[in-house]
Formats: structure tokens, sequence, C-alpha cells
């Protein structure tokens, strides 16, 4: 009876610690993660698939999926953010760095043709906002990357949003 109280004592005391360093990894991210990829687009990507997926992040609080867009971006769009991101929309105190915002660009018969995205790097690009931003084809690959004047000369009119149209950030 005793060595079954002390297996069933120990295996609690593993599934307590594991749910305890899962949550404090919830709040405080390991240094074992992957860095963020800084102003590389490929490395972007890659950061966005393969380590910290973009599909599955929070979407734009209050969007959903395939909600109405606009040129250029598409007649239909789907926006996630990463963690920093989403709790930056939640302080309503303008995008913290290392916040990434990823949106799908879709026709207006749900065609997905291109992923846009925009990643707060501190120090990169004052003038801009600090954005680096990128458009992705459908296969990844880069058709625009960086200080993109397009970008910037439009989004510069919600500069007092931090450059951000989907929705209040400040």
């Amino acid at each position: 009876m005793k060595k079954i109280l002390t297996v069933v004592s120990a295996v609690v005391f593993i599934l307590g610690f594991g749910f305890t360093a899962s949550a404090i990894h919830d709040i405080i991210p390991s240094e074992s993660q992957i860095p963020e990829p800084g102003p590389n687009a490929e490395k972007l990507n890659e950061y966005i698939i393969k380590y910290d997926p973009y599909r599955a992040w929070e979407l734009w609080p209050d969007k959903g999926r395939l909600y109405k867009g606009a040129a250029p971006h598409g007649a239909l769009l789907t926006t996630f953010v990463n963690n920093a991101g989403y709790f930056s929309i939640k302080k309503k105190k303008g995008m913290a760095d290392g916040s990434i915002i990823a949106k799908e660009n879709y026709t207006a018969d749900k065609k997905f043709v291109a992923l846009s995205v925009m990643y707060k790097i501190k120090g990169y690009n004052p003038a801009g906002g600090d954005w680096f931003w990128v458009k992705y084809a459908p296969d990844g690959k880069v058709e625009a990357a960086g200080k993109v004047k397009g970008c910037i000369d439009c989004h510069a009119k919600m500069k007092d949003n931090d450059y951000i149209f989907t929705g209040k950030v400040k």
C-alpha cells in the first residue's frame, strides 16, 4: 500500500509540476524558444509557418474569418496576431515590439491570393513606425519586403493608430 501511495504521490507531483511549468511558460516564454527572425522575409516566413504557426494565433478581435476587405489586400481578409500583438490590441497603447500581424488576402470567391505581414521590430524603421512589411505569394515566395514604400505610404494615413487600419490599437 505504501508503494502505491508513493507512486500516486509522484505522479501527482509530476503532473502538478508540468501544469505549473506550462502556465509559467504562457506568461514568461522560455529562452529555449526559437528567437524572432529579425528583418528577414525568408526567416520570418519560416518562423510564422514552422516555429510559431500564424494560423494557431488569435484572430484580430471582433473580426472573424473572411471579413470584408479592400484593395490592395483583397475583397476578403482573415487577420491573425501573435501573442505580443494580441495583448497590445487589448491594452490599447500601440503595438509592442515583436508584434506580428498576418493578413490572409482572398478574392471575392474565397481564393487565397497573398499573405501580408507587418512585423514590429524596435529601431528597424522609426520613420515607418518600426514596421517590417512583407507580402508573400500563396506559395510563400516573397513579393515585397522591408521598408516597402507603397505599404508605408498607405498605412501612414493611420500613423496615429500605429499604422494599422484593421482596428483601434491606441
